[in-house]
């Protein structure tokens, strides 16, 4: 008797370890087909870094599937026409999916449940992406959380929904497939002429793989510091997991467990250990801020921030993306976006602040430029921190914190290695004076080979005149109804 296969249908679930969808699919014990669709023509599709990282991330994935008997299927266009295509022509009896959180994404998703059920198939979909489903985490009255204390400590309570890990899934029956994929090569995802991720594959290993040996290696003994050391750009205290976890590479439930196995055992430090799994938690808040208020990409949670008089200003919205503000922090943070793909999250907020409030320019231009070139583009997480720091989101940080770039240089690269690392031309700047080289004596910037408006730009904006006219512009709109 011949079966007629299983389908699943891969997303932001790049992994076979505690994938739930694709283990549903291999215990029906059918063959087994694997679907990626890649639709650029979608809301919110892959941008620049993101097609770099899935490039690799999906040749790691298909070799790994041939290894179990199973075919990894690549296929570009539109979602629901292909995914109809591929059912039809594999001969599909069971549809699998793990599921998705964005508004369009759910729309498309219980779409095709509903055709393809009516059409006599079987569709199963599960939560292979968060520790809990947004709708699972209520406040005592049912509602969301607005706030992310209380969503950590309801969320710590209740634990992840998988109390362990799901296994690899085993080698299961090939099939033949009728199926032609498309080849990956043929995508051109990867930058040519110029080729601008150069340097990426010297920061990252994508794939599986690479996601379990990079928290293998954090949990080894950089965790120990991440309480405190966290904070800190110019010491490698992060997990740097952030971009596995966006593909899904790895998930919350694995990182979880793995965690808390590690304090149980008294091998990493218990208050580093919950900071860090906090950390996790604060993706988690941002995906029920997602579900809950569809429009959180587009427009601010607090309706007041609509009005706000936001600048247009080109200028200096391109010297912000390219790192020449004169202001080092950011300017090194910027650099090092362009060079890694990836930020360390403290300057995040630092870049972040520099524009919506320095520039007074729209925080969905930082929004959209993050989207495009980090590695670890995250919809939810993009739009909530975005949020966060214009004062306009959920839980945000007030407005009228303006994150100094000169003393958050000082306080948190206070030898200036950081900013060294990605300026080489301030290289030589004594730390006294490298977070302000403006202020520095001129033997001093010659010392240090140092021409400002040359080698290094002057600064774009007066930093304290730029934060009064940022608190007028709050000023304006404070007194608006929410």
């Amino acid at each position: 008797m011949t079966h007629r296969p299983a389908l699943f249908w891969f997303r932001n679930d790049l992994r076979l370890e505690d994938n739930p969808g694709l283990h549903a699919a291999c215990a029906t014990g059918a063959p087994v087909i694997a679907l990626y669709i890649l639709d650029r023509a979608k809301p919110h599709a892959p941008g620049g870094a993101s097609l770099w990282w899935l490039h690799h991330s999906l040749k790691n994935l298909g070799e790994a599937l041939a290894k179990k008997g199973i075919t990894l299927i690549l296929k570009e266009g539109n979602e629901a026409t292909t995914l109809n295509d591929v059912c039809k022509a594999s001969n599909a009896s069971h549809i699998f999916w793990n599921r998705r959180y964005a508004a369009h994404d759910i729309a498309t998703d219980k779409s095709l449940k509903a055709d393809l059920t009516e059409s006599g198939l079987s569709v199963e979909t599960f939560n292979g992406c968060l520790l809990r489903e947004p709708w699972e985490v209520k406040t005592k009255t049912g509602g969301s959380y607005h706030v992310y204390t209380p969503f950590w400590k309801a969320l710590r309570n209740m634990g992840p929904a998988r109390p362990q890990p799901l296994p690899k899934i085993r080698k299961v029956k090939e099939t033949t497939n009728d199926v032609e994929s498309d080849r990956l090569e043929d995508w051109n995802l990867l930058p040519e002429n110029p080729d601008w991720a150069a340097s990426f594959k010297e920061n990252w290993t994508p794939g599986e793989s690479g996601a379990r040996s990079q928290l293998k290696e954090f949990l080894k003994g950089p965790i120990d510091h991440y309480a405190r050391g966290r904070d800190r750009p110019d010491c490698e205290y992060t997990s740097r997991l952030s971009p596995h976890l966006a593909f899904g590479e790895i998930s919350p439930v694995h990182i979880w467990n793995e965690t808390q196995s590690a304090m149980a055992a008294n091998s990493i430090d218990a208050n580093a250990g919950e900071k860090f799994l906090s950390e996790i938690a604060w993706r988690e808040f941002s995906y029920s801020l997602l579900f809950h208020y569809p429009s959180l990409p587009e427009e601010p949670l607090r309706q007041q921030f609509s009005k706000f008089p936001w600048r247009d200003d080109p200028k200096g919205l391109k010297h912000w993306q390219q790192g020449k503000t004169g202001f080092p922090i950011v300017d090194a943070g910027m650099r090092q976006l362009w060079q890694t793909g990836w930020m360390h999250n403290r300057v995040r907020m630092i870049v972040a602040s520099f524009l919506i409030k320095g520039l007074l320019v729209h925080w969905r231009e930082g929004e959209a430029w993050f989207w495009d070139t980090l590695v670890d583009a995250d919809l939810a997480n993009n739009a909530a921190s975005w949020q966060w720091v214009a004062g306009c989101g959920a839980d945000a940080s007030p407005y009228f914190r303006i994150f100094n770039p000169m003393t958050q240089g000082e306080k948190f690269d206070p030898e200036g290695k950081y900013v060294r690392k990605f300026i080489p031309e301030l290289a030589k700047m004594p730390a006294k004076y490298i977070h302000s080289p403006w202020k520095a004596p001129q033997e001093v910037l010659e010392k240090a080979e140092v021409t400002l408006g040359k080698s290094y730009p002057f600064p774009i904006l007066d930093h304290s005149e730029a934060r009064i006219r940022a608190l007028d512009g709050y000023q304006q709109i404070k007194s608006s109804p929410e």
